[in-house]
């Protein structure tokens, strides 16, 4: 985790109270739109994380959850708890603040509870481009901080500023180096996307994994709407780890409002830059509907899958017919990943973590191997011969050759006679062979059709 890093990056925070524009400033100091933005006070819940570069150094910015003030919100105690934590251990709090309301008493309390803090507090007035905000600008130097700043976070105006204030406070500031450290860096990341449905324990398996409560946990299905990503390194191996809300049902998600919409699009953005989806399902429930749901777009968006069966601690008991009746019936409802792994876990109590990890390490690996074109030939020719090719139409078919035109996910090119299109059964003998021969684990494989005379 980052927070335990601080040799390597400078560490800087977001904070202030609900929708002052925390996480629309996070998203322009980032370059990336990872926290989910809208007026409703309270949206971010997670600790958001992403990398920030400025001026030859680089450093590390949190987005923590709007804290102090009026809320309705269940998960406000714990938002702000850690919050509290966060400020412990950063080298800069960014203050924010809205130009527009002026000084209101939760930022007084929260401005009094920073100063107990001991670290260096930069205020940033926010939404400083609307003509309300020019005469209330003094308010915030009573803090009793410097510098106070003005900004405008939606249209990136005095963000440059800022960042210059940041960096001459940060001690732990380096210069960007592109240098492999240790090697480690030398093996491609491997993007890793959790999904599943709402509270299978999608953060709780996040938290596990890093060691950490970086998402929150709460039995209230919906608790995480922003993905949380983080990078863990594992046996010199180096994991992008997305955590992802719930996929309810789509009726249920246009009745949840923008927020969930969104939250879900985000979701699916996720997937379709992930290497490997570990799609979650609640082992004490089995494998229904909603989960081969969102398994199928899983598989349509080209990820490696490994299926976890989450809350293993609440059915091992139950003996080894248990096991195997579960597996049967995961296959059954998950037919078009049959091969994808099945890992059986307890992010609760950490069992089999380990086996989760060098599953995703053989997945991520297997979905960027390459087959030599004489390797390839050899075993398409031995499979043609064992079952003649059958087309989409009527008639000879013959498969002159192959080639291997992409990876991640593997994609084989097959050269037909006159560009005959293959039945979609003798498809997926093809795909069974290549996976066997090659050890496509847990990836799809695409094929694509030319002709040739």
């Amino acid at each position: 985790m980052v927070l335990q890093d601080s040799r390597r990056r400078g560490l800087v925070a977001l904070v202030g109270r609900p929708n002052v524009g925390k996480s629309t400033l996070f998203n322009r100091l980032t370059g990336r739109r990872q926290a989910i933005v809208t007026s409703v006070p309270g949206t971010t819940r997670d600790l958001l994380e992403g990398g920030v570069e400025w001026q030859g150094c680089e450093f590390t910015l949190f987005d923590t959850g709007g804290v102090l003030g009026a809320s309705e919100d269940p998960m406000r105690d714990f938002v702000a708890e850690r919050m509290r934590k966060i400020a412990d251990a950063v080298d800069v709090l960014v203050l924010v603040v809205d130009g527009r309301e002026g000084v209101l008493p939760a930022d007084e309390e929260l401005a009094q509870e920073l100063r107990t803090r001991g670290v260096p507090v930069i205020v940033a007035v926010n939404k400083t481009d609307d003509y309300r905000a020019r005469d209330r600008i003094t308010e915030f130097h009573r803090f009793g901080f410097t510098p106070v700043l003005e900004i405008a976070a939606e249209h990136g105006q005095g963000l440059g500023e800022l960042l210059e204030e940041i960096v001459v406070r940060l001690p732990a500031a380096v210069s960007v180096s592109r240098q492999v450290e240790d090697g480690s860096d030398a093996v491609p990341e491997i993007r890793m996307a959790i999904v599943g449905r709402p509270n299978v324990g999608k953060s709780s398996l996040l938290n596990r994994l890093l060691g950490e409560e970086r998402a929150l946990v709460d039995s209230a299905p919906g608790t995480t709407r922003d993905t949380v990503e983080d990078v863990l390194r594992w046996h010199h191996r180096k994991l992008r780890v997305i955590d992802t809300a719930g996929i309810r049902r789509p009726g249920r998600v246009v009745k949840g409002g923008k927020l969930e919409m969104v939250s879900v699009v985000r979701a699916r953005h996720a997937m379709a830059k992930a290497d490997v989806a570990v799609v979650v399902v609640d082992a004490s429930q089995g494998v229904g509907r909603r989960d081969a749901s969102i398994a199928g777009e899983v598989e349509a968006a080209g990820c490696s899958v490994v299926i976890t069966a989450n809350k293993w601690d609440l059915v091992k008991n139950k003996g080894s017919e248990f096991v195997k009746e579960f597996d049967r019936q995961a296959r059954d409802a998950l037919k078009f990943l049959d091969y994808a792994p099945i890992v059986h876990l307890s992010a609760l109590t950490g069992e089999r973590i380990g086996v989760l990890l060098t599953r995703i390490d053989e997945v991520g690996l297997a979905r960027r191997r390459e087959v030599g074109t004489g390797e390839l030939n050899r075993l398409l020719e031995r499979a043609t011969g064992r079952q003649s090719p059958s087309g989409a139409r009527k008639g000879s078919i013959k498969v002159r050759y192959a080639v291997q035109s992409g990876v991640a996910p593997p994609t084989f090119t097959l050269f037909t006679s006159q560009g005959a299109r293959l039945h979609f059964s003798y498809e997926r003998y093809l795909r069974k062979q290549l996976r066997e021969a090659f050890g496509f684990i847990g990836t799809p494989i695409r094929l694509k059709v030319r002709g040739r005379e």
